[in-house]
Formats: structure tokens, sequence, C-alpha cells
């Protein structure tokens, strides 16, 4: 069986470092455009020009540095804010001094809070807090006092870069729990799928040896006897193994990530295209066994034709377990619109009440995993049908539109 690594990147962040470079651009050419508009008011307005030049080349050239967490770096981080900070305490010494005392922007203008949002987006609002702090400053030292609307601008950023810097920190957390919750869920999904696989094989064969030997004696006995103690323990294990530690790793630049190894049927690559479940329930007719089906073939996905056939399979188990080896059969196939439905009936004993409960309990999960746990992944169901004396009969049930078996979150971006 081929193995296939699905990556799923998730990232509640990503979005804003694509609007920080927007917001970036646009800021540029506002400030730009500012100065234009005001360009014979400043006193010395070549050194405007050559603070705006910087500023332009410096925006476009490290778009690509605001693209993620990780490309933007500490040392770019602190040259930014130096370059806004720069801009404000310029302003004095070009531009008009009326102007700066009325109120007027600064040069960078509203560009500087792109500065401090980069500083929020990737250090939370410790770094925020710092960034808008520095910023604050520089614009009272700008103005030469608290003026009230230069406070007032002050706050709206500091308290805005920190907000939203909080509000990351919330959501990388939040990112976090959910990707180990998919990790869990997915372990826990090919725990069971492997230990439908001993079931449907390992433990089988330990108890027919029991069996045998317990009916042939003599060495054959004691051999039946240990393979009677191993199976206790096997299936003991299968039922209360551990989920193994969640190996979400953390990425900075693209988002927590969760890697899950999904099955494919044969390894041969052709796995997409439908098979006839007819061909995979035909090999169970037999002698005790009979199969009633349509004329027609009954396409369903490649991974859940073989998990029907396979549930279907351990229902038979169950029958020949305990219905014993004259036990009959009938295997229906019915193919709806919408559905695929398979019915297994027999003409054993039946089930006693709560005797399914008691075997989950024991470890005996030919019922809980081999046949509800395949259809529950496949989006099916399984429902049991026994009356003491009258025979067992099983009704499977899956939808046609299947097409992830043990995957956690359905349809999932491949990479």
């Amino acid at each position: 069986m081929a193995k296939r690594e699905r990556v799923m990147r998730m990232s509640v962040e990503q979005p804003l470092w694509r609007a920080l470079a927007g917001y970036r651009v646009l800021t540029m050419m506002y400030a730009v455009g500012l100065f234009a508009a005001a360009y014979r008011s400043f006193a010395r307005p070549w050194i405007a020009v050559g603070f705006f030049a910087v500023l332009v080349v410096w925006t476009l050239a490290t778009l690509p540095r605001v693209a993620s967490a990780a490309a933007c770096t500490k040392r770019f981080l602190t040259a930014d804010l130096t370059i806004a900070l720069t801009g404000i305490l310029l302003t004095p010494l070009v531009d008009d001094p009326d102007r700066v005392h009325a109120g007027g922007p600064t040069l960078p203008s509203i560009w500087t809070a792109g500065s401090v949002l980069a500083f929020a987006i990737k250090g939370g609002w410790r770094w925020a807090a710092l960034a808008s702090t520095l910023v604050a400053a520089a614009n009272l030292i700008e103005r030469g006092g608290p003026a009230r609307d230069t406070v007032h601008n002050v706050i709206l950023v500091w308290v805005a870069s920190i907000a939203i810097g909080y509000v990351v920190e919330v959501a990388r957390a939040s990112e976090r729990t959910l990707a180990r919750a998919l990790e869990i869920e997915a372990a826990t999904r090919e725990r069971e799928r492997l230990a439908r696989d001993i079931h449907d094989s390992v433990l089988q064969v330990l108890a027919m040896v029991q069996r045998r030997g317990a009916v042939i004696g003599g060495e054959a006995a004691e051999l039946g006897r240990m393979a009677g103690e191993q199976e206790v323990a096997l299936r003991t294990l299968v039922s209360g193994g551990l989920v193994p530690v969640s190996r979400v790793s953390e990425d900075a630049a693209q988002g927590a990530v969760v890697r899950a190894v999904e099955h494919d049927g044969d390894g041969t690559g052709d796995d997409d295209e439908p098979v006839d479940l007819r061909s995979l329930l035909a090999p169970y007719a037999g002698a005790q066994v009979s199969l009633a089906e349509p004329g027609a073939p009954v396409r369903l996905a490649p991974a859940a034709a073989r998990e029907v056939a396979a549930a279907v399979g351990a229902a038979l188990d169950n029958v020949r377990g305990h219905a014993g080896e004259r036990a009959r059969a009938w295997i229906l196939v019915e193919d709806e619109p919408d559905e695929v439905i398979v019915t297994v009936r027999d003409d054993g004993p039946g089930i006693p009440e709560g005797r399914l409960a008691q075997a989950e309990g024991e470890g005996r999960l030919g019922v809980a995993l081999s046949i509800r746990g395949r259809l529950r992944d496949l989006g099916g169901s399984a429902d049991l049908i026994s009356v003491p004396g009258q025979g067992t009969e099983v009704e499977l049930k899956v939808p046609k539109e299947t097409n992830h078996v043990n995957d956690p979150r359905g349809k999932a971006e491949q990479r």
C-alpha cells in the first residue's frame, strides 16, 4: 500500500501581511501627494525631496519583506522604523514653522503606522507597544510639546497597534490549537485503521489457532492457549493504545503545518477511476454465502469500495465465528441514486442484548471498528439489527460522493 503525505497549512495572519504590503504602498503615495500639493510651502523642499526618494525606493524594494513573518526580520523592522522616525524629526527642519505648529502632517504622514503595524503582526502587542511609544516620542519632539491633535493621533496609533498585536497573538494560539487537534484526529483515525487491519487478519488467525488447538489437544492445546493469551494482549493494546504525540510544526512564514499520511490502495497510482463494487464482493459468495446484486455495475471510489468490501468481510467473519461454520449468510447489494446499500443477513442465533457493548469493553472491535468505524470514515452508516433466535442483519450505507478516507478535514489543499 503506497503512502502519500498531505500537508495542510493554516495561517490566519497571512492576509494581514498582504494587507500591510498594500497599506505601505498606498500610504507612501499619499505622503508623496501631500508633499507635492504643499511643495511651495516648505522652507527646505530639497531635503524633503531627498527623504521621499529614499521612502519610495525603500517601500517598493522591501515589499517582499512584508510578505510573511519569516521575511520580516528584526533588522528590517529596526531600519523601517528608523526611516519613519527620521521623517518625523526632519519635518520641523524642512517645513514651514507655522504649518508645523498648526498641526500639519509630518513628512511620512500615516506611512509611519505601517512600520508600527509590522511590529504588531511580527511580535504581538509588546513589540507594538515599543514601536508606538517611540513614534509617540518622535511626534512630541517634532511638535515641541503635547498638542491636542498630536496626542490624539499618538493614542490612536498606540491603541490600534497594541490591539492588533494582541489579536495576532490570540490567532496564533488558536491556530496552533486547531493544528494539534487535527493532528490528533488524524493520528486517532490512523490507529483505528490499523486496528481494523489487525482485527481482520492477526486477531482472526489467533482466535482460530486457539479454537483448533483446544479441539486437537496435546501440544496443539498449549499452542492454542498461548495464542489465546496473545489475542487478549493484542486486543487490549488495540483498544486502548495511546495516540501519538502531535507533530504540529510552526512555520512563521506560512503558519502552522499539519502532516497527515494517507494510504493509496495498491501503489499503482491508478486510484481515481471508480470501481465496480460487485467485483470486490464476488469472492465472498460460496456454498454458505449467497450474493444478490444489480445487473449493472455498482460504481464507487476505489478507497470507498475497498472499505465497504472489508466491512462485509468483517460481518461474514462474525457470522462464521459466532453462528458456526454451517450458518448461511446472504449479501444484498442495492444501487440507489445517492448511495449504495449493502445488507449482510444470516440465520444464526442472533446477538444477545448488551453483548456488543460487552465485546467492545473486552477489546473485541469487529463491529465497532471493522464495520462501523469503516463506514463512519466514509461518511456513511452501519446499522445492526439482531433478534435472538432469528439471526442478525447488518445494513451498510455509503454515499456515492465519498472521496476521502481517514481525512479529518475533508477536501483539504494538497501540496
